[in-house]
């Protein structure tokens, strides 16, 4: 049976939450392999809304095996906190549909507090983060200093990893003007929220290996978008993880010949939240409607989307960088009743033509964007769920956009509910 990796082709909120669901029901197993809770799902089931940051989109989903891998890093009372939620939203999240690598690294309270100090730092320049300490526990991942979720079993075992870190970290906040860690409070903190966490730990490697084995589906859900890669991105404005593809098999443990399919979701134009280039954002009233029109404002922090037209040359490149076999393509709606519409095909920079965006961030603000027209149409698309119920026009844009990419279009979306979607290449299909 095949195994789909689903990652984001822009720079994230592209609505993978609602396309992980959907394509969930035709998974056995979802599994989460890279970021943190700085990811934000909202799913619309129904008339009930869940709004997921930590926890993989599927775990709404009865009868599914829902997994948070070892490339994820993990907030142990946030993660808490959303299964509390969800229990209250009447969804069952129990160690038999959710399991959580045992070597999966924490975000403790200091990783959010050196955060937010490091942005507040006049003399730094700011990154846009979310402020909750995920790059920091990714730093001590490599540093080797982390807190994994196996040490929470084991009192000598967290008391030295605890000593481990608190030793850098002492450090940087006396150089930040901030107090030492309450180590006291900190291991009681942990040894409470250790008996939330440790029912649900499991070695997510083997287990994935096994169903693979026994020919079970698995959908591998990525967070944020390919174009915040710690490599790939556009740096340093960018996450502390790898966000594409190949990134679903060392965050869960499974060999990269397991990956059988890669879904890239794209939205119909472009989005961004917090710092960084952005070549087609609009900063006039055909922006302003975008953001409008397609309730741009981030699940996680709330903050105003930044909005611009269809960026082909980023998205060929999401597509060469993670190989993407196919894109959903969502927030069509979003575009309907523009009298013309307008793609990004590649970029000028100082007299010569660029079918990539360029590495170094001096050019990168150079960058001049080169556009295609395209008319639009007046017709509402909300809803549709076959081609059939597409004006011609919008038709046209979707076939334009596959051209450019240089990749077919396998879902396409046209609202925020689950069924509003047409299939046109189900990507578990052999």
């Amino acid at each position: 049976m095949a195994n789909v990796v689903v990652v984001g082709a822009q720079w994230g909120d592209e609505g993978k939450g609602k396309i992980v669901d959907w394509l969930s029901e035709r998974a056995d197993v979802i599994a989460r392999f890279q970021g943190g809770h700085n990811a934000g799902h909202t799913l619309v089931i129904g008339d009930q809304t869940y709004k997921l940051h930590a926890l993989p989109s599927g775990v709404v989903r009865p009868g599914k095996l829902s997994v948070i891998g070892n490339g994820v890093v993990l907030d142990p009372w946030h993660l808490a906190r959303e299964i509390a939620t969800l229990r209250e939203q009447g969804v069952a999240v129990t160690p038999e549909t959710l399991m959580i690598a045992e070597n999966a690294p924490l975000i403790l309270p200091f990783h959010g507090e050196l955060d937010r100090a490091r942005e507040a730092a006049v003399s730094v320049a700011k990154i846009g983060t979310t402020g909750r300490g995920i790059g920091p526990a990714y730093e001590d991942k490599v540093g080797r200093r982390a807190v994994r979720v196996a040490d929470l079993g084991d009192r000598a075992t967290l008391e030295a990893r605890v000593d481990r870190a608190l030793v850098h970290h002492d450090a940087l906040r006396r150089g930040l003007g901030l107090e030492p860690v309450d180590r006291a409070r900190l291991m009681a903190d942990l040894e409470a929220v250790a008996e939330t966490l440790l029912p649900f730990a499991a070695p997510v490697w083997q287990v994935l290996n096994e169903k693979r084995r026994a020919g079970r589906r698995i959908l591998f859900e990525g967070a944020q978008g390919a174009l915040l890669d710690i490599d790939f991105g556009t740096y340093p404005f960018v996450t502390s993880s790898n966000v594409i593809a190949g990134q679903a098999a060392t965050g869960t443990g499974i060999g990269p010949g397991a990956v059988d399919y890669v879904l890239g979701i794209v939205k119909a134009y472009t989005t961004r939240v917090g710092e960084g280039p952005f070549p087609t954002e609009l900063d006039d009233a055909d922006g302003h409607r975008l953001g409008e029109r397609g309730h741009e404002f981030g699940t996680t922090t709330g903050r105003q989307r930044r909005c611009g037209w269809f960026d082909a040359a980023l998205v060929r490149q999401s597509i060469a960088t993670s190989g993407i076999d196919g894109i959903a393509l969502t927030k069509l709606d979003v575009l309907d009743g523009f009298e013309t519409l307008r793609i990004c095909t590649g970029y000028a920079l100082d007299g010569r033509r660029l079918e990539h965006l360029p590495t170094a961030s001096d050019q990168q603000a150079r960058l001049t964007p080169i556009y295609e027209e395209l008319p639009g149409w007046a017709e509402s698309t909300e809803g549709a769920r076959s081609w059939a119920d597409l004006p011609a026009n919008a038709i046209k844009y979707v076939r334009r956009v596959e051209e450019l990419i240089g990749a077919p279009v396998a879902l396409l979306s046209t609202s925020p509910e689950r069924d509003d979607t047409i299939l046109v290449k189900d990507p578990f299909s052999d």
